[in-house]
């Protein structure tokens, strides 16, 4: 090990042994010190707000911090952020921006200041990055400051119980990504999404519960209870629709929840999937919409005890490498602008393939798309809207 390692591998382990028994608060002020070990003149952590169009600074208990909000859009530490890779400024004193990644999920950015503007540096702020995007997310569970930072309005209780249950927007392995985003974000009533990796298996689910107030994020939230509890005892897809139709029936009558259910195998590329009153997966290859690809006879939603006494069709298709899945909610297709017109089936694909055709990441591709839905209603929403796009890209034989 070369003595600069050693140096790197020694400053990360004691911010690591320092934050044990620290507070949130006091994360700032560790995080700059250990970069000052490095050699910075300083350091300052940014999250990203919960609509993902500001970088906020987080909070240090001594001085505090001297920034305000950076934009997502046009500034190099959204840039960053948006594009997941070190930026550096060609100013004085030198300034860097090293993204905050938790896997393939991205948290904010970590901004350097070394007035040495010594580029050989760059490797170990990276290092000091992702040891701090691990530690954001381990204090993230218990801390209402770090919540609180990405949050720039009050949320209703609907929408705190709902984020409460919701996985990360993005997941990932080496074979296949999942992200999802999801609007009103402050105020989202029924709508939700699930995602989990599990051995081979990418599992994905979208649900969008009848109404706008609690009781439908109370019936979203049961629903991806029911659906976690199935799967993880073993139980398939036909298992977790009967699950949720039982759940609601017997918790919350008159309540009903469209939802689409999903399996994919990770080596073979198969899809398996449940569709319970829900708009249709739409199958993104190449740069377009492969028709009715994935169009199949919907069955009743649930909540009606009508999945209960008999077996629910599971359908099956084939995917080929660097496929894409995209199932949405019907908040999405029928946003309207002021005038009156639909978003559509049209817009939305189009304008996702567009981003992506532009080399945007997926998670990139859906903030923009997100923003674009938003944007057509005036910033006034009238249902929820949900969107998650899979992408299987499988490692081939030498990689």
């Amino acid at each position: 090990m070369s003595g600069d390692d050693a140096r790197l591998g020694g400053v990360l382990a004691r911010l690591l042994a320092r934050t044990r028994a620290s507070g949130p608060t006091d994360l700032p002020d560790l995080v700059r010190e250990a970069a000052r070990e490095l050699g910075a003149d300083g350091a300052w952590v940014f999250l990203s707000d919960v609509q993902q169009r500001h970088l906020v600074p987080l909070p240090a208990a001594e001085d505090g911090t001297p920034f305000d909000l950076v934009d997502v859009e046009g500034t190099l530490g959204g840039r960053a952020y948006r594009l997941q890779q070190t930026q550096l400024s060609s100013g004085s004193p030198g300034v860097g921006w090293f993204p905050l990644v938790d896997g393939v999920e991205r948290i904010g950015v970590l901004r350097i200041e070394d007035g040495a503007g010594n580029g050989d540096t760059t490797d170990r702020y990276e290092a000091l990055a992702a040891l701090v995007a691990l530690l954001v997310v381990s204090k993230s569970a218990y801390s209402d400051v770090i919540v609180d930072v990405g949050r720039r309005q009050p949320m209703t209780l609907q929408a705190e119980l709902l984020w409460a249950f919701l996985p990360p927007r993005t997941i990932g392995t080496r074979h296949v990504t999942s992200s999802a985003v999801l609007e009103p974000a402050y105020d989202v009533g029924g709508d939700a999404f699930d995602h989990s990796v599990a051995g081979g298996r990418l599992h994905v689910s979208v649900f969008d519960a009848m109404g706008h107030d609690l009781a439908s994020g109370g019936a979203s939230s049961v629903a991806l209870a029911a659906c976690r509890s199935t799967r993880r005892c073993g139980g398939g897809l036909a298992d977790i629709a009967r699950a949720i139709d039982r759940a609601l029936v017997q918790w919350i009558p008159d309540r009903l929840l469209t939802a689409v259910v999903a399996d994919l195998d990770t080596v073979t590329g198969e899809l398996s999937w449940v569709n319970c009153g829900h708009p249709p997966p739409l199958l993104i290859r190449e740069g377009r919409v492969v028709t009715d690809a994935l169009r199949r006879r919907a069955e009743l939603p649930l909540g009606l005890g009508f999945h209960e006494h008999g077996p629910q069709p599971v359908h099956h298709e084939r995917l080929q490498p660097g496929d894409r899945l995209l199932i949405y909610t019907d908040g999405v297709t029928e946003a309207r602008s002021a005038s009156g017109e639909f978003f559509g089936e049209r817009r939305l694909t189009d304008t996702l393939v567009q981003h992506m055709a532009g080399g945007d990441p997926a998670p990139e591709a859906l903030r923009r798309l997100i923003h674009a839905l938003v944007s057509y209603q005036e910033h006034e929403p009238r249902d929820d809207a949900t969107i998650l796009l899979a992408e299987w890209h499988p490692r081939r034989p030498g990689d």
